[in-house]
């Protein structure tokens, strides 16, 4: 009987070895992936995209020089905001473009609209001001505001 039993024996000694020394010879893992590891276990937020929302009709803004008007420049804006609120958006757009025109009327009156007008940092001082009044408008879950098309008409 104990000859029976022996090769079952040996089997279960063979296959506990090999195990221990598997276990034991395994790399241990570095920093980074014990971190990685320990964020794999951790539940995750649900993180939602920004939502891009359109304003309805462009802006029109005469450029004036004396008393002429010499070019119209017309942008399409969109806002860059917080997921969920585009319909507050919709629902104060006729604050937002008062006072976006006020903006663009103020930038065309120092001449931002004259010469290279697409220069980065032209744009980027118009974009800046438009930002933090949406943000006046909106809150702070206005993000950006994205200048989607640009063009100037001269007469």
């Amino acid at each position: 009987m104990l000859m029976k039993l022996l090769p079952v024996i040996l089997l279960l000694i063979g296959i506990g070895a090999g195990v221990g020394a598997g276990i034991l010879t395994a790399p241990k893992p570095t920093e980074g992936e014990e971190h990685a590891a320990e964020e794999e276990h951790e539940p995750e937020e649900e993180v939602l995209p920004n939502d891009f929302v359109k304003l309805n009709n462009q802006f029109v803004v005469p450029l004036i020089h004396g008393d002429i008007v010499t070019s119209m420049v017309v942008l399409t804006l969109s806002l860059e905001t917080k997921a969920g609120l585009s319909e507050l958006v919709y629902a104060r757009e006729p604050k937002l473009r008062d006072e976006f025109l006020r903006v663009l009327f103020d930038h065309a009156n120092t001449g931002g609209f004259r010469g290279a007008f697409t220069q980065s940092g032209n744009l980027e001082l118009l974009r800046t001001a438009l930002r933090e009044t949406a943000q006046k408008i909106i809150g702070p879950d206005v993000y950006d505001v994205l200048i989607v098309d640009i063009a100037r008409q001269d007469t």
